[in-house]
């Protein structure tokens, strides 16, 4: 195999990877606004310790990215639309970081 060759798969790896490290990240980012919805109308689920341990995690791994754009827009009363700016804004980034990365 030529170095040309080998470079060229490696940067499909890392750029096959990153796209797919994005995708989960915004599954991750509307599962947590659809349980933050869910919880913010009244949803009440018996205490357990999974679900618990679920929803903290997801606090942990998406809030600090959310936060950055809960700073910069304010919500429009009771809607919060800072989380689709941050998903758009994550998913145009990525997918210009990818296709840099593809050459």
């Amino acid at each position: 195999m030529s170095t040309a060759l080998i470079l060229a798969s490696a940067r499909t790896q890392i750029a096959d990877y990153l796209s797919t490290l994005i995708g989960v990240y915004v599954v991750l980012i509307f599962i947590y606004i659809l349980s933050s919805l869910f919880f913010s109308f009244g949803g009440r689920v018996p205490y357990n310790r999974t679900l618990n341990a679920v929803i903290d995690f997801l606090r942990q791994v998406c809030e600090p990215y959310l936060r950055v754009f809960r700073r910069i827009i304010p919500p429009i009363g009771p809607l919060d639309i800072s989380p689709i700016v941050a998903i758009l804004v994550l998913t145009i980034v990525g997918g210009l970081i990818t296709g840099l990365i593809h050459g």
